[in-house]
């Protein structure tokens, strides 16, 4: 029964995999643009998002596998569940969670870094001449990637050699067992603990920036911004708009056969206001072809077409996720607050909590659901993907910059390699961040101890475990200062709460950092969110190139008004005709 049970947690982790693969091939398909496809940049990028969304996704594993080895509705461990069974549960674990931690680390730090440096080497005239080989190319990228090399090996140097927290280890509040076991680890775990706090740490900087940003404009873009006309009837119009100038100028430039004066020039303003005008409907007209998914892969196609069938509702959606990001909002500051207040060490020990004092929504909806998997898992999983695409959302509205300074600008359909692979780099970063703030301020009980009780009675015998159903006992909830002998034996902690603690008490720099960058985070959130409620977010307008301009110019993605006709159209993509032969626009014949 116990190895089903096992078996059944890992096939869901197995499933939710391949979901991931999917999420994040569409996320690079969608935005990569399709005239500077590279398969490097493409496989990497794909991998990179896999591997760090991989890594988030085994936490409700971890707890679903640490409380499956205890009987919650009696507060004691299952018959099965041996001391040595449940510690190979949590070497398996620890050993999945150290290798994707150490693929996150060396994607971030390393293969993606060459892979940009391998597309910037490439040279068309000198790879079609014979001029550049393989080999130069691929040293002229390990060049640059030296430095991030050294780099690494900087960061697991200080970690491996770099002491314990004098403080923690000194602090008489740190006596108990859960916390001296956190300051048990040998030279080689402090060292992968120290580097995943130190990128944790920084991703947590642009955490705040993307992330905070995203979650209040994601659900607001959907309730306020969605095409008046289809693309496939703008596609038409223009198409009739643009016959209609060529053939008005042809009559202008006929005029001009055999006149000795050339134009007068009343005509020769009229001749360049319709050059002018149709340089626009140029314009419009490639807008509206890359809106409707002509010459795109076949999943941005694919993805076009959803977007026009579940349109209608993306107001209705726009509103269910403004609920939850306040829900979200609600409990992180709840946590935040109860941190700040009740935490048993404060800045030693990087304000771990001992209990929850104070009820919160989501853990308690987390800890509730996770008694029968893969409940947990699934509502998990869209809270993960929800803070994924804010964080996805805020890169495409901000753009990758240095201080004011745009770098990069992430588009769909326009977003080169070199910016592609420097998102994935943000995306990586972010992703651990998201990792501690999920696990220890969103849902620090049910990431911890998940279900787990205890009963607060000693056994009737020694060897024994209690029943509080026949002792009479109290059945109380697992927590970190739950110290009595028999919560020692039954409570289990999951091994991403003991990885994230073990970082926050052995270097309390990082738990300060990570622990005062939350409220950083709500107060980014809170003003954006107060922002967009007065202004529309033009998530894909704010432009300073030239391409972008004309897009805005055209509104094809700004408008807010909303039409079920505009719907189907993008659906069949076909334009609808009036019985004249003309196109329909706006209530209009053209």
């Amino acid at each position: 029964m116990a190895l089903i049970q096992t078996s059944l947690i890992w096939v869901a982790y197995a499933i939710a995999i391949v979901l991931l693969l999917a999420i994040a091939s569409v996320f690079v398909f969608i935005y990569q643009a399709p005239r500077d496809r590279a398969a490097s940049v493409t496989i990497v990028s794909i991998f990179t998002t896999l591997a760090l969304l991989a890594t988030v996704l085994l936490l409700p594993v971890d707890v679903a596998l640490v409380s499956s080895t205890s009987l919650s509705s009696q507060g004691r461990k299952k018959d099965w569940a041996s001391p040595d069974r449940v510690n190979n549960i949590l070497y398996t674990l620890k050993i999945v969670y150290y290798t994707l931690f150490s693929l996150d680390a060396l994607l971030c730090l390393l293969v993606v870094p060459f892979t940009y440096f391998w597309y910037e080497e490439y040279d068309d005239d000198a790879a079609e001449s014979g001029e550049q080989t393989v080999g130069q190319r691929f040293w002229g990228a390990f060049k640059y990637t030296i430095a991030f090399i050294l780099f690494v090996v900087i960061i697991f140097l200080v970690g491996f050699f770099a002491p314990f927290a004098k403080q923690a280890k000194h602090d008489q509040q740190l006596d108990l067992d859960y916390f001296k076991r956190l300051l048990q680890e040998n030279h080689g775990e402090r060292a992968l603990t120290f580097a995943l706090g130190l990128l944790t740490t920084i991703g947590t900087l642009v955490y705040i920036l993307y992330t905070g940003a995203g979650l209040a404009l994601l659900p607001v873009s959907l309730i306020k911004s969605a095409p008046s006309i289809s693309a496939p009837a703008l596609a038409a119009n223009t198409a009739s708009q643009l016959e209609q100038n060529r053939e008005r100028q042809r009559q202008l430039e006929g005029r001009n056969e055999g006149r000795d004066g050339g134009l007068d020039s009343r005509d020769r303003r009229e001749l360049e206001a319709l050059i002018r005008e149709e340089r626009t409907l140029i314009r419009r007209e490639r807008l509206a072809a890359e809106s409707s998914g002509e010459d795109r892969h076949f999943l941005v196609k694919a993805w076009i077409k959803i977007e026009a069938v579940f349109r209608p509702l993306k107001l209705l959606g726009g509103l269910l996720l403004m609920i939850v990001a306040l829900l979200v909002f609600t409990s992180m500051l709840i946590t935040a607050i109860d941190k700040a207040k009740n935490s048993i060490c404060k800045s030693h020990c990087g304000y771990i909590l001992g209990k929850i004092n104070i009820f919160q929504p989501i853990n308690w909806i987390l800890v509730k659901s996770s008694k029968v998997f893969p409940i947990d898992y699934v509502i998990f999983l869209l809270l993960v993907l929800f803070f994924f695409s804010a964080s996805i959302v805020g890169i495409a509205t901000i753009g990758i910059r240095f201080l004011w300074i745009t770098i990069f600008k992430i588009r769909k359909g326009h977003t080169s390699p070199q910016a592609l692979l420097l998102a994935t780099v943000l995306l990586n970063l972010i992703v651990l961040a998201i990792n501690y703030s999920v696990a220890m301020v969103v849902a620090p009980q049910y990431a911890t101890f998940g279900p787990q009780t205890f009963c607060d009675r000693p056994p009737r015998h020694a060897g024994e475990q209690p029943d509080c159903t026949k002792d009479g006992g109290a059945i109380k909830p697992c927590t970190e200062l739950a110290d009595n002998p028999v919560a020692k034996d039954v409570c289990t902690p999951s091994v991403i709460s003991t990885f994230l603690n073990r970082v926050t008490i052995n270097f309390p720099f990082f738990g300060v950092v990570l622990f005062w960058a939350q409220f950083a985070f709500l107060g980014v959130y809170i003003i954006v969110f107060l922002t967009t409620l007065f202004r529309t977010p033009k998530l894909d307008q704010e432009q300073v190139d030239r391409d972008l301009e004309e897009e805005e110019e055209e509104g094809l993605l700004a408008s807010t008004g909303r039409r079920f006709g505009a719907t189907w159209q993008d659906i069949t993509g076909r334009s609808k005709k009036n019985n004249y032969g003309s196109t329909e626009r706006n209530g209009e014949r053209s």
